[in-house]
């Protein structure tokens, strides 16, 4: 078998979307399964739309990803010479034609059009007499380039993955190669890359199954081999429509700012079509590329689940040494702009992101749920007051409990408990009671970490502030409601 070349051409016409990086990551792993050769490719011949800092940004969610390249990447704005050429010699072998047509002709001609099939070209500049072609060119009219599509026949291909596509070749219409200005179609500019490039398979979205036709005709016109094919089915919404803006967050670097890791989120869009030969839904990189096959691939559309990626990503936090979770919750805090330093030693900032690893879904809810072990500046959840501070002895509870944890000097957690169930029982009500009103004091939700080793990471000096407080706010509440 010759050497595997794949390629991933995406646009800098905006942000790396989720299902271009399935494509991305697809790309990668049939590369790597195949010791193969991965190219990026910069497809920008649409000036207008496309920017610098687009491209940039698609470059650092590829990085961030861990998707590296091993070519490029090439910038298709560099190669309009040699679409130009390309389309200059489909011409002189008769396979393309200029086309006259103004774009308010053929709208014009679209708008006349009825029936249930859609408007195709129909062939008005195909066979212009030489002398009135001459004549035309001559005069210096503006021009397309189009493709002479056969008249009769069909055109096939075997799909990797959805198998044997054939379409007749009067269903094609007469597609543009150049524009009127000189720049390139992706029909054009796309199989002449690929063929320069030496790309052996094509594996792109399900989207592109209706430009493949197209392209293969321009492949054989001139002369080159086909590489092979394999089209990926589309990523939908929870309601089974086409992924969208509509569904929440669809950009790569969004999930990125969500908190979300980068293995989770590889993890997650490989099985967004694919299911390792064992079933598991946590699978590693190594794994992937040992077991990925394009065979495989499903051909039904996969379903984006975002409640499906946050379970996954808890996983991975979970699995995270704290050597490589403690940077990126203190790259998350900073980004909030909590001054955690200034409460917590290094020792003490540790201790407390081990506390809450288990409970975390994205690296966010350090700095939003669980904002309250880095700052003092924390507001109490509503539901959360509700709940557990309606019993209007709370204040005088809490401000004794703070006393009698004042005096121990030792302030483990089996001291804190001891502490506040004597309490409890001193007052003549059950633990429970000050346990839940406790926690609420001191992180300002209803559900945290066991409440005595949230005592511990806060420490007494703490601990003692939120509990007093609490009682004053409590107090200032029963005030305010007489």
């Amino acid at each position: 078998m010759a050497d595997i070349r794949v390629r991933f051409a995406p646009s800098p016409t905006g942000y790396l979307h989720v299902g271009g990086a399935r494509t991305a990551l697809y790309n990668w792993l049939f590369a790597r399964r195949m010791n193969g050769v991965l190219v990026l490719r910069i497809e920008d011949t649409d000036a207008d739309r496309s920017k610098p800092e687009l491209t940039t940004a698609i470059l650092e969610s590829l990085a961030w990803l861990e998707l590296n390249w091993d070519e490029g990447p090439f910038h298709q704005s560099d190669r309009l010479d040699r679409y130009r050429a390309l389309a200059a010699e489909l011409e002189r072998t008769g396979h393309a034609y200029p086309c006259f047509c103004t774009t308010d002709e053929l709208q014009a001609k679209r708008s006349r059009s009825s029936g249930g099939r859609p408007w195709k070209y129909d062939g008005t500049c195909r066979n212009l007499a030489e002398t009135e072609l001459q004549k035309r060119l001559a005069e210096g009219m503006a021009h397309a380039v189009r493709f002479r599509v056969p008249e009769t026949g069909e055109t096939d291909f075997d799909d990797q993955v959805f198998g044997r596509i054939q379409v007749e070749n009067q269903e094609i219409e007469d597609f543009v190669l150049l524009r009127s200005d000189g720049q390139p179609t992706y029909h054009l500019s796309v199989v002449a890359d690929d063929v320069d490039m030496r790309i052996t398979h094509v594996v792109r979205g399900a989207d592109h199954l209706s430009n493949t036709p197209k392209q293969i005709l321009v492949y054989r016109a001139l002369g080159a081999g086909l590489p092979a094919f394999a089209h990926l089915p589309l990523i939908l919404g929870p309601d089974r429509q086409r992924l969208s803006k509509r569904h929440g967050a669809t950009a790569v670097g969004a999930y990125r700012d969500q908190g979300i890791l980068p293995e989770a989120l590889v993890n997650f869009l490989a099985l967004l079509g694919w299911t390792p030969p064992g079933g598991e839904e946590i699978v590693s990189r190594e794994a992937m590329v040992r077991d990925f096959d394009l065979a495989t691939v499903s051909k039904s559309n996969a379903v984006f689940d975002p409640e499906k990626l946050a379970w996954m990503n808890s996983q991975y936090l979970r699995g995270l040494s704290l050597d490589r979770l403690a940077p990126l919750v203190e790259a998350e805090l900073k980004s909030a702009g909590l001054n955690f330093a200034a409460h917590l030693s290094p020792g003490q900032f540790q201790e407390t992101v081990a506390l809450l690893q288990p409970r975390a879904r994205t690296l966010k809810d350090f700095s939003l749920g669980c904002r309250a072990f880095f700052t003092d500046e924390f507001d109490y959840a509503e539901e959360a007051r509700k709940k557990f501070w309606k019993d209007p002895a709370l204040s005088g509870l809490l401000r004794n409990l703070a006393e009698r944890l004042d005096h121990l000097d030792s302030f483990g957690p089996e001291q804190t408990e001891q502490t506040l169930r004597a309490a409890a029982e001193a007052s003549g009500i059950k633990a429970g009671l000050l346990i839940n009103a406790s926690r609420v004091a001191l992180t300002g939700q209803a559900v945290a970490p066991g409440l005595f080793d949230v005592m511990k990471v806060l420490g007494q000096k703490r601990t003692l502030e939120r509990l007093r407080r609490a009682a004053d706010d409590l107090s200032q509440s029963s005030t305010g409601n007489l």
